[in-house]
């Protein structure tokens, strides 16, 4: 299966967060919290089930497929420290990921859209990896032609950057640079981490 392209609003009345930030998804959740479909009382979830709803939280948060997920998981899970915590700051480093928090994009699916279409390089280099995990050092530019220099300079006027201490913003200069390695602090998405990990233990 591929990414997600369903009705985002409906994602987020069934794991009653706003996972997805379009406007036309936060106005249905705000307007009809309770889940979709005709029974709309939420049951008490099993030990599994609870664990699954955490897993999809982080797989439609950050744009993931299961084997991407997988995949992470199997490096984090190498990694000394909290497996689940590894897990999470993996996810914050992806590109996509960092244009959203820098302000670059209005929603991570925006994020990724600029990425596929090679508006952004790193270090000098035109990427089209939305997966791509930047380290301290890299720097991500917007290609340098007008229109799109145009479109960023007015998305970063909007303010929807979410501050992150790793990443340095020069708005002038349409830049970011990553100074460091997220740490939990910056991890943006409330998740039980734990039951996610003993999900994907099993």
């Amino acid at each position: 299966m591929g990414r997600y392209t369903g009705p985002k609003a409906r994602v987020n009345r069934r794991l009653n967060a706003q996972i997805y930030e379009t406007s036309g998804a936060i106005r249905a959740f705000e307007r009809r919290p309770a889940p979709p479909g005709m029974h709309t009382r939420r049951g008490k979830l099993s030990t599994y089930g609870y664990g699954l709803y955490e897993k999809q939280k982080i797989k439609h948060y950050y744009g993931l497929r299961d084997q991407q997920l997988r995949k992470y998981f199997d490096i984090a899970s190498r990694r000394t420290g909290n497996t689940g915590e590894q897990l999470l700051l993996l996810c914050e480093r992806r590109l996509d990921n960092v244009l959203r928090r820098a302000g670059f994009a209005r929603t991570r699916l925006q994020a990724r859209q600029g990425v596929v279409h090679c508006h952004f390089t790193v270090n000098g280099v035109k990427t089209n990896k939305p997966s791509f995990l930047v380290r301290p050092g890299d720097v991500i530019e917007v290609r340098k032609r007008k229109n799109l220099e145009n479109y960023y300079s007015l998305v970063l006027e909007s303010g929807r950057a979410e501050p992150a201490g790793w990443l340095a913003i020069d708005e002038d200069g349409l830049r970011v640079t990553v100074v460091g390695y997220p740490g939990p602090q910056d991890i943006s998405l409330p998740v039980d981490i734990l039951s996610v990990v003993e999900f994907m233990s099993r």
